[in-house]
């Protein structure tokens, strides 16, 4: 019996399904799927291993079309982001890339913002997020931005303010709304201090004092603790309104902040399942915490 194409199709691993997806792609931004390649058995030790990710929801992520995803961001460097991609490449039906906004500090970076390009990442710009939302792809805005990220292990956890971009984008392009949650990255490069006057000679959001670095020479001090990590994406849901409300400052911002506050409060919740931070997850536990609290109640 002959083999059909699509069931030739089907019978490949996901992982190969992306790479076969992307094969011919000439990207304007610097995306490099055969660089990536090579980078992804990298990080895929991080996420089965090291990390021992788990998560949940992937599915919620479509397969095809536009959507705007949005999250919590933390870590000193951008991990949480590379494992979620690689838990996209590894285990969802039909696996795609994800544009993240990356600030110029990381971009211009050498080596690493070569790197990060190539991964997919693009500039955080209004007018680029929507650009490629018209074009249906999947951009990945992390509201809290570099305060996030430079967030002090005191403040683990507590949401920051989020930055309205997101949420313009959405309702400028019609996009539907995707939220995703991450527990474990606010723990991997415990920030204890930030030594402001020397980021802001070399033009830096941040500069970290970590137990590792500057202590211990590299890469001793690049190492991450290996926290488990939990990823949930919610279910994805539409902001129903015209798309000139994006220009109403006002009124995005109510979206913005009723949507942070949703996000703080099931953040709490999935805390509360956590035992030590160097476990593995209770996956029935968070399975049937998940189950209600993956459903956001925008604004009407």
């Amino acid at each position: 019996m002959e083999t059909s194409a699509q069931d030739q199709i089907e019978q490949t691993s996901p992982r190969e399904r992306f790479f076969e997806r992307y094969k011919d792609d000439e990207d304007e931004f610097g995306f490099d799927v055969e660089a990536y390649r090579a980078l992804e058995v990298f990080i895929r030790f991080f996420y089965e291993k090291w990390f021992a990710v788990k998560a949940i929801g992937l599915a919620n992520i479509p397969g095809d079309g536009k959507a705007v995803l949005f999250g919590n961001h933390s870590g000193v460097l951008p991990i949480d982001g590379c494992l979620l991609y690689d838990g996209i490449i590894n285990n969802h039906p039909n696996p795609r890339r994800i544009r993240f906004l990356m600030t110029d500090f990381l971009r211009k970076a050498p080596v690493i913002g070569k790197s990060l390009c190539g991964f997919g990442c693009v500039p955080a710009d209004y007018e680029v997020s929507t650009k490629l939302l018209d074009k249906d792809e999947l951009v990945f805005f992390y509201p809290e931005a570099e305060e996030g990220t430079g967030k002090l292990f005191k403040d683990r956890y507590k949401l920051v303010d989020f930055h309205p971009g997101f949420v313009r984008a959405a309702i400028a392009t019609g996009a539907p709304v995707i939220p995703i949650l991450t527990v474990g990255g606010d723990e991997i490069y415990p920030l204890l201090a930030n030594l402001k006057p020397i980021a802001k000679l070399m033009d830096a959001p941040y500069w970290p004092i970590t137990p590792f670095y500057p202590l211990l020479p590299f890469p001793f001090n690049a190492i991450p603790l290996p926290i488990k990590i939990l990823m949930c994406v919610g279910k994805p849901f539409k902001l129903d309104f015209p798309p000139e409300k994006s220009e109403d400052h006002d009124f995005v911002t109510e979206i913005v902040n009723e949507l942070r506050r949703q996000s703080q409060q099931k953040l709490d919740g999935l805390l509360k399942l956590r035992g030590s931070p160097f476990s593995k997850w209770n996956s029935e536990r968070v399975n049937e915490y998940w189950a209600t609290a993956s459903v956001y109640s925008p604004p009407s």
